[in-house]
């Protein structure tokens, strides 16, 4: 798609990213407030919420924040994805598929060793998603299906060192 920019979201942003997820979403809230209370959090990372602008129209968005993965040893910082959105007309043009490279490749530049998500079992392998479970992966904070639940190494051997639960931090419930 020519003339389509990827860029950090700016404060300026807000409204149009806000309005964007309404209309994605099924023209809900529900993703535009979690979206909201992320930006106030702790685990907010600026540089990790991406939007795809054409014409100087916002027509997609990823965001990328922190989460963790609790076990008896410890805790390890990840990141968990959550949402991402395209305009309903831009969809199914490769829109989603830049901001997806584009967010993982600014979590590896950052050092994270894993993304997690609970998404669409046939979009996310596309970008090296795997079913988080057989990796001694847990999630107890929503019921999900093993297939929605899902992991991407980012860090050579993270898989293999990073088990656990996986925690979202608080403004996701």
């Amino acid at each position: 798609m020519t003339n389509l920019n990827i860029r950090t979201e700016q404060p300026e942003d807000t409204e149009k990213v806000a309005e964007l997820l309404y209309h994605a979403f099924g023209d809900r809230d529900d993703e535009s407030l979690l979206v909201s209370n992320i930006r106030v959090s702790a685990g907010f990372i600026p540089e990790l919420s991406v939007v795809a602008e054409l014409h100087g129209e916002i027509i997609g968005h990823i965001l990328l924040s922190k989460a963790e993965v609790v076990n008896e040893g410890g805790r390890d910082e990840v990141i968990a994805l959550a949402p991402l959105a395209v305009s309903p007309k831009h969809q199914k043009q490769g829109v989603g598929k830049l901001l997806m490279q584009e967010g993982l490749k600014r979590c590896q530049n950052l050092g994270y060793p894993l993304v997690l998500l609970i998404g669409h079992p046939e979009y996310y392998p596309k970008f090296g998603f795997k079913p988080a479970r057989p990796f001694g992966m847990e999630l107890k904070q929503f019921a999900v299906p093993d297939d929605v639940f899902m992991v991407c190494e980012l860090q050579e051997g993270a898989l293999g060192r990073i088990q656990g639960e996986l925690v979202y931090p608080e403004v996701f419930l």
